[in-house]
């Protein structure tokens, strides 16, 4: 064996490891911080229009605030931005595991339909007061939403597994999903009456306008089993990436894990939607930007999708306030319009390298 063939010796590889978890550990603190700002400069513009030394000081200093600015600040501006961060920090999470389980880049819960199927479910808990689950009010309407997004998940997932369905089969799949369940919540919004009727405009075009301790609560505490529980099966979804065969061959159960993280997503997918409406291509766009900054590993993968999902989230809630003054836009008008650009070079770059 010459010189030139002869392996790495074991300090230099292992040196080469420390240097790269020293700098995706760095893009996660750098992703901390992007989220910090993003959600200051998001407490910093909303209802009152005071400025922001003054939003600052009642922040730093709430007891010695203007009552009129605390009351604004601590139950209006602050629900609002935490549930921006938690509802942004789920859909990319739910996108990131879409991606990784289906080994399908374009996969998140708004192109395959899954954030429509369970503004379906909601809205219908709320028009026709059916509750598939054995809950009432916001959880009732969660419950639909997670059932209708589980029976969308697992025909994404039958799907996938026929021969000879390719990546673009499948997204045009997850489109006709998510027009057939449109159509369903036109035909809801026809029949409803007009309290209700305003109700499932919320869910169609997404808002933040209605946070609320039990819906923080709720994503919080299904956002953080599903983190938990991805990163404690880091491996094995690493290992699907290789491919089911390989996948297999080092003791995963492929089909098992596939399933059952679908409906993990399928539940982080509901709650969110329940919480905020539907909400697009931040579970697309934000793992995309992870992945690009620290690779496929779950355990720095899996966060820094999640803070880059929360930060987009916060940035969105910020325009829709700021973008046309004295009017507030619904955030999900405003993901769709800055997403869909990047869905489109996602597509051709597929296309390109396929």
């Amino acid at each position: 064996m010459t010189a030139d063939a002869a392996p790495l010796a074991p300090p230099a590889t292992l040196a080469d490891f420390r240097r790269h978890e020293r700098r995706r550990r760095r893009w996660l603190w750098a992703g901390g911080a992007v989220l910090l700002l993003a959600g200051l400069a998001d407490l910093l513009v909303g209802p009152g229009h005071y400025a922001y030394r003054e939003v600052l000081l009642a922040l730093w200093r709430p007891a010695e605030a203007d009552p009129v600015l605390r009351i604004t600040l601590w139950q209006i501006r602050l629900p609002t931005v935490l549930l921006a961060a938690l509802s942004g920090a789920g859909l990319a999470v739910a996108g990131a595991q879409m991606q990784t389980v289906l080994d399908n880049p374009l996969a998140d819960p708004f192109t395959l339909g899954l954030a429509s199927a369970a503004s379906f479910g909601a809205a219908l808990a709320v028009v026709g007061g059916i509750a598939l689950l054995p809950l009432e009010g916001a959880l009732g309407a969660a419950g639909n939403a997670f059932v209708f997004s589980l029976l969308a998940a697992l025909m994404v997932q039958l799907l996938g597994q026929r021969r000879g369905t390719s990546l673009e089969v499948l997204v045009l799949l997850g489109i006709a999903t998510m027009f057939t369940f449109n159509a369903l919540l036109g035909l809801l919004q026809y029949v409803a009456s007009p309290d209700a009727l305003q109700q499932l405009v919320f869910w169609t075009l997404g808002s933040l306008s209605r946070a609320t301790p039990l819906k923080l609560a709720m994503i919080a505490l299904v956002l953080v089993a599903c983190l938990a529980v991805s990163q404690r099966l880091g491996w094995q979804l690493s290992a699907l990436r290789l491919g089911d065969t390989q996948a297999r061959a080092m003791g995963v159960r492929a089909a098992r894990l596939r399933l059952g993280m679908l409906a993990a997503m399928a539940l982080l997918t509901a709650v969110v939607v329940a919480a905020v409406g539907t909400i697009g291509f931040v579970g697309l766009v934000a793992p995309h930007m992870a992945r690009l900054l620290v690779g496929d590993a779950q355990r720095h993968f899996l966060p820094l999708s999640a803070l880059l999902g929360a930060s987009l989230m916060c940035l969105a809630d910020l325009v829709s306030k700021s973008a046309l003054p004295g009017v507030v836009l619904p955030v999900g008008i405003i993901t769709a319009l800055t997403g869909l650009p990047i869905f489109f070079l996602l597509i051709l770059r597929h296309r390109r390298l396929s």
